[in-house]
């Protein structure tokens, strides 16, 4: 299917030519077909020649019911632009136009109505030199009669032709702008819009704002389906959802792919950013929401909405001022979640980085302004990612895109400094806190101004390590001056004699020296009176396994070289290691 807008002044045929071509009454209102002019958007659709199906959206043509036709423009890529023979191009006929250009429609058709009642030619010329200065460009134009019927086959004909050059549709998430709700007796509450990406299937959950919907129900062109593909008109039955719950304006979404966001840096496209008033409403989708306009640059400028909407960056919209019913311009999204502007000179900074900025969401671009961002972010944002890989990342695979730590994503320079920088921290840290076995891994993070203990870990490359939760240069991580002084206790000692306390001490090593030897592996403590050098578990298994088994306390103590006070905690601590089995006769055997 595709589907096309229809655009013009007020009283011009619109209507009347969509039901020409389709058989259908696309004004749905008693008090729209009494009065004969469109209100509200209406809605019919039709085959042609080719097989393919075309959707039609009609608006309205008053400049009271602007917004009305916004709503319907906006998620549409085609237009078909209607001017009536007898009266020619007139204010509305601009304004849609202008209207058209903002939101950057590039596919359109002029159809001149009412062309037996004057000679469409002097119109058709007018019309498409007010179109050709537009992003519409040069458009076909066809003369017709929605009365008589003359020129609709051509009509048709030329329909094929705009709809064979309209773009495929993009296979991505769904965010479908709701332009009308209602509610169906026995089946509840339906919503209406046009799908322009992805793939709606019965069943699917949604969200809308804070909250999940379900798809109960699905209709295209007036026939159930269980999926409807983009670009489609379509109706969405919604399982549980109360009508009063929804309203013009909201969209329908793919969950976790797209950023309601409240403030956006744009690019102006129209009038110039230092004539734009202070207050208008921007218009995307079908949505209207009332602006605040910060200018920036000569063409940037800040928004703040009145309440968020579901946006990425890359999306365009229009910006209207109601008070004068004009059409300001349109904008493109450059960000969606732009950095604040506290400091002097921060306004001016930002205009010369938005300069740059060309709202092709890139990973490259978004990850060297934010340095560090969760995929998922960047996916709302409208970035496009390569498939994670679920090995540990480099700096090197940083710089190709992949996550850096689970879902985490960095500039690859950002990242490699930081990992400068985290050596020099852990190093300085063991400097001002000699005792302590490493430095907290928390406080590393916070050093580093990391939003995750996970992206720390990651950092972390030979010889630094994390141990016990505490991040340690070298294999122990103990200080040199500690590592010194535990190294003169056992000067001269054999691998299983215990210094006593008061020497220990007179070298320095206090309770808080010995705690943190042991911390960092250059102590074994046996009680709290006996230590050991770093190895002699492993050196005593060694010399045990070397003697008739099974073996005394005695002879134990004999081959180990030491005194009863370090022989009996170091075989209880063999035993509870499992290294030995001691026997019912106080013997020990090696092994369990």
């Amino acid at each position: 299917m595709h589907v096309i807008a229809t655009a013009g002044h007020v009283d011009h045929g619109k209507s009347t030519l969509v039901r020409a071509l389709t058989g259908m009454e696309p004004d749905r209102w008693a008090e729209e077909r009494r009065r004969g002019m469109t209100i509200d958007l209406g809605f019919a659709w039709m085959g042609l020649p080719s097989g393919e199906t075309v959707a039609f959206v009609d608006v309205p043509g008053h400049e009271r019911f602007v917004p009305n036709m916004l709503a319907g423009v906006g998620p549409v890529p085609a237009a078909m632009i209607v001017v009536a023979a007898d009266e020619g191009w007139m204010p509305q006929s601009a304004e849609h136009l202008a209207a058209l250009h903002a939101l950057d429609v590039r596919h359109g058709l002029l159809v001149v109505t009412r062309s037996d009642l004057a000679e469409p030619e002097a119109a058709i010329e007018l019309a498409r030199s007010e179109i050709a200065g537009t992003s519409l460009g040069d458009v076909e134009a066809v003369a017709v009669s929605g009365v008589t019927g003359a020129g609709l086959d051509d009509l048709r004909a030329a329909l094929d032709r705009l709809t064979g050059r309209l773009p495929a549709a993009e296979p991505g998430p769904v965010r479908l702008w709701i332009d009308r709700v209602f509610t169906v007796k026995g089946a509840g509450t339906v919503v209406t819009g046009t799908l322009g990406a992805g793939r709606l299937r019965t069943g699917d959950e949604l969200t809308l704002g804070d909250s999940t919907v379900r798809v109960r129900g699905l209709q295209s062109m007036g026939q159930q389906r269980d999926e409807v593909t983009a670009v489609a008109r379509v109706a969405v039955n919604l399982r549980g959802t109360p009508r009063d719950d929804l309203r013009r304006g909201d969209a329908l979404l793919t969950p976790g792919r797209f950023r309601f966001a409240g403030l956006v840096d744009v690019r102006v496209h129209g009038d110039p950013v230092a004539d734009l008033p202070a207050q208008a409403t921007l218009h995307v989708g079908s949505a209207a929401v009332p602006v605040h306009i910060r200018p920036l640059g000569t063409d940037t400028a800040r928004l703040r909405l009145s309440h968020p909407l579901p946006l990425r960056i890359g999306d365009r919209a229009l910006l209207r001022d109601p008070g004068r019913h004009h059409v300001a311009g349109g904008v493109t999204i450059l960000d969606v979640a732009p950095p604040g502007l506290k400091r002097r000179g921060a306004a001016a900074a930002r205009a010369a980085q938005l300069t740059s900025m060309d709202a092709h969401p890139s990973l490259r671009s978004e990850l060297s302004r934010r340095l560090l961002i969760k995929g998922a972010d960047l996916a709302a944002m409208g970035v496009l990612l390569p498939t994670p890989s679920s090995e540990p990342m480099s700096p090197a695979d940083a710089a190709a895109g992949q996550p850096v730590a689970g879902d985490w994503y960095a500039d690859p320079d950002h990242w490699s400094a930081l990992g400068g920088r985290l050596g020099e921290e852990v190093a300085a840290y063991a400097r001002e806190h000699p005792l302590e076995a490493g430095m907290p891994v928390e406080a590393l993070r916070h050093r580093l101004g990391l939003p995750d203990r996970i992206l720390v870990t990651a950092l972390v490359r030979p010889p630094v390590v994390v141990r016990n939760g505490r991040v340690v240069a070298g294999p122990t991580g103990a200080p040199d001056e500690l590592v010194g002084l535990v190294g003169k206790a056992f000067d001269g000692l054999g691998a299983f004699a215990a210094p006593e306390a008061y020497d220990l001490a007179a070298l320095g090593l206090g309770a808080r020296q010995v705690a943190a030897a042991e911390r960092t592996g250059l102590l074994l403590r046996l009680t709290p009176q006996v230590v050991l050098r770093a190895g002699a578990v492993e050196e005593a298994v060694r010399l045990l396994a070397a003697l008739p088994q099974p073996f005394t306390l005695s002879e134990a103590r004999q081959a180990l070289g030491t005194t009863r006070r370090v022989a009996v905690p170091l075989l209880e601590l063999l035993d509870r290691k499992g290294h030995t089995r001691r026997l019912p006769d106080d013997r020990r055997t090696i092994g369990s």
